[in-house]
């Protein structure tokens, strides 16, 4: 499967189907997609990369939607519960999900240098992870894949390896 993150797109297309998708399941859902849910929404699919609370406050304040940080925390919280933004652990930040089309267990590709994250979905029942699992009588619920490199972009410029 495709990694979505460092390929080339049209970036305002992507924006404009991803907002458009989120806001039809809040809305078959019932789910209240308030302004600053959608604008952080937008914020973080405006970048492409791992993007902390305070980042996302700070954008958010400028714009006029409060300066205190449960602003940026319950709308986080929000499109985190419900699948159309991701915690990234190992930088303590956020990714809009590349499919908040479908319940998926996401793998992530972090670039160390730019901090460009792309996105893959994976099986959590297949490969190693599920050898081990299953040799040990453990059943995996949940499962977040995290790997730590160089995108396309930064290899090419010669980014320390």
């Amino acid at each position: 499967m495709d990694a979505l993150g460092f390929e080339t797109h049209d970036h305002d297309h992507c924006i404009a189907d991803t907002v458009a998708l989120v806001e039809k399941r809040c809305l078959d859902s019932g789910l209240q997609l308030t302004a600053v849910r959608k604008r952080t929404l937008e914020i973080m699919l405006e970048e492409h990369r791992a993007l902390g609370a305070y980042d996302v406050l700070a954008r958010l304040s400028q714009e006029g939607f409060g300066s205190q940080p449960p602003v940026a925390y319950r709308a986080l919280d929000f499109l985190s519960k419900n699948g159309f933004v991701h915690k990234i652990e190992r930088l303590n930040a956020f990714v809009a999900c590349a499919y908040p089309h479908a319940d998926h267990s996401p793998a992530f590709l972090i670039c160390r240098e730019c901090h460009l994250v792309a996105e893959a979905e994976t099986d959590p029942a297949q490969g190693m992870l599920a050898k081990i699992a299953a040799s040990s009588d453990f059943v995996i619920e949940r499962a977040v894949l995290e790997a730590e490199g160089l995108c396309p972009t930064c290899r090419k410029q010669g980014a320390a390896t």
